[in-house]
């Protein structure tokens, strides 16, 4: 379904993706975003709202003085202070917010239609003499009369740089919005879509806004907003590019690491379900999957996950097969005998049938013990201790042997697990180990109680490789700490 064109990303991660309940950036963090969202290829970086704080401005203004190659943008509402909040910030565009369907107007903004019109162009005029660009994002369009809208976006259509048709509730669905892009595109201004996915169909929404005429989406990385979110930036800009044939400025080899970016700053999850982003987007475990894609990976990848910066990797469970052992054999560079591959199969398979997660660390262990492997295990926990109270800051004191060497370091942090953590990190540091990074954390209580057992998995990387590890214990310090050693022991070797 080739389109020949190239449209417009413009990312408002740091605004709308920023609205997230539980996130808030700092203008350093703000500033770290923007410059990757740059060097991603990003056209368009809607910083965020400059009349929310002056912490706000310092951020907006830091990027927009970074000489980023995007264009940098602060969205306001129709009032002369948020503009001027903008202004002040230096910015290239003011992304001006104008409710247009009745409810807003009549309810938040106690207007009519003539007024709010009135008061955009007004708006739209006094950006425009400061010689910024304008782009007007018609909030709860998806809800607005039809007719009334039409005549909104030709009246400001000669006076702005772009019109962004807003589907802020997420009910817009794909055949409606070809239906009403297709007359809203007439206009001589390029029109923008933005999305929610309350019903899981922004990308869809998108896509379908482009193909009708649409000629920017705006978009955040892994999807971030307010409630369900916003379409997401990696999920678009490849449907667009590899499904219809429509192209953008974004450099996909470096998805998958903005992503893991925006992950660790905003400490919002991920699910590992996620598409394309997701942990196990490209990863196999059924032994019929693995064997096809060893004979040809597209038989179960409709892309190769080095399009977006991503590798794929075989997990273990009870639906694991030979291949999959062969294959990471080899990666280990070992070899085994059919028993041997046998005995380890089933030695996997087993912890699968108690419902276990098995991760790469338990797959070396039964590797090394089928194969009667002797490890020397490089590092070991022979102590630790937090303090940690209402009125105290968490400190970790931990006691390791490193190559037959006791080391002792403390640290602190936000929580006696993050005490512990960085006391490790600060441990190994000291032994060539401080390229260690931590992707992911994940506790589950196994039993019930206040004296649960816990099972604390990690996943860890080096450079190019990743490493799944987990720890076991009635302490989460305990357990968080040993799943660290066990990864550490095996990406160290």
């Amino acid at each position: 379904m080739a389109v020949e064109k190239t449209i417009k990303i413009l990312d408002t991660t740091l605004r709308d993706g920023e609205q997230t309940p539980g996130v808030s950036l700092t203008p350093e963090q703000k500033l770290l975003i923007a410059k990757q969202l740059d060097l991603l290829g990003v056209d368009i970086i809607e910083a965020g709202t400059a009349i929310i704080s002056e912490g706000e401005q310092r951020g907006i203004k830091a990027i927009a003085n970074e000489g980023l190659n995007a264009d940098i943008c602060s969205f306001a509402r129709l009032l002369k202070g948020d503009i001027d909040a903008a202004l002040a910030c230096d910015v290239d565009a003011v992304n001006l917010v104008a409710p247009v369907s009745d409810a807003h107007i009549q309810k938040k903004l106690k207007m009519d239609r003539e007024t709010l019109l009135a008061k955009t162009i007004e708006s739209a005029e006094y950006v425009k003499s400061h010689g910024l660009a304008v782009e007007i994002s018609s909030e709860d369009a998806s809800r607005a009369d039809r007719v009334f809208l039409k005549t909104f976006f030709d009246r400001l259509a000669p006076l702005v740089d772009r019109l962004c048709f807003c589907d802020t509730v997420g009910v817009l669905y794909p055949e409606r919005a070809k239906e009403i892009f297709q007359e809203l595109c007439t206009v001589a201004t390029p029109v923008s879509v933005h999305c929610h996915n309350d019903f899981g169909l922004g990308t869809a929404n998108s896509i379908a806004a482009v193909q009708a005429g649409a000629q920017c989406v705006h978009v955040t990385v892994n999807g971030l907003g307010e409630r369900a979110g916003n379409a997401s930036l990696e999920e678009v800009v490849t449907a667009l590019e590899l499904l219809y044939g429509v192209k953008t400025r974004i450099t996909k080899a470096k998805l998958y690491e903005t992503s893991r970016l925006i992950r660790n700053v905003t400490k919002m999850p991920i699910a590992p379900n996620r598409p394309l982003i997701g942990t196990n987007a490209f990863t196999h475990e059924s032994g019929m999957h693995v064997h096809g894609t060893l004979a040809d990976t597209t038989l179960y990848e409709p892309i190769d996950p080095a399009i977006i910066g991503r590798t794929r990797r075989f997990a273990f469970g009870k639906h694991t097969g030979k291949a999959s052992v062969k294959r990471v054999l080899e990666d280990m560079k070992l070899t085994a005998n059919e028993e041997q591959t046998q005995q380890i199969l089933a030695k996997v398979k087993a912890l699968g049938d108690k419902g276990k997660l098995v991760t790469d660390s338990d797959f070396q262990a039964i590797v090394e013990d089928v194969l009667r492997i002797e490890r020397e295990e490089r590092i070991k926990l022979l102590d630790l201790s937090v303090v940690s109270g209402k009125n105290v800051c968490p400190t970790a004191s931990i006691r390791l042997q490193i190559n037959g060497e006791e080391i002792t370091e403390a640290s602190v942090g936000i929580g006696p697990v993050d005490a512990a953590i960085n006391a490790l990190r600060k441990a190994l540091a000291g032994h060539e180990m401080n390229d260690l990074q931590l992707e992911e954390y994940h506790v589950d209580a196994i039993t019930g109680g206040t004296d649960a057992l816990v099972s604390v998995v990690v996943r860890i990387t080096r450079g190019d490789r990743t490493l799944t590890a987990s720890g076991v214990s009635e302490d989460i310090v305990i357990a968080s700490v040993n799943a660290l050693i066990h990864g550490v022991n095996r990406l160290y070797p």
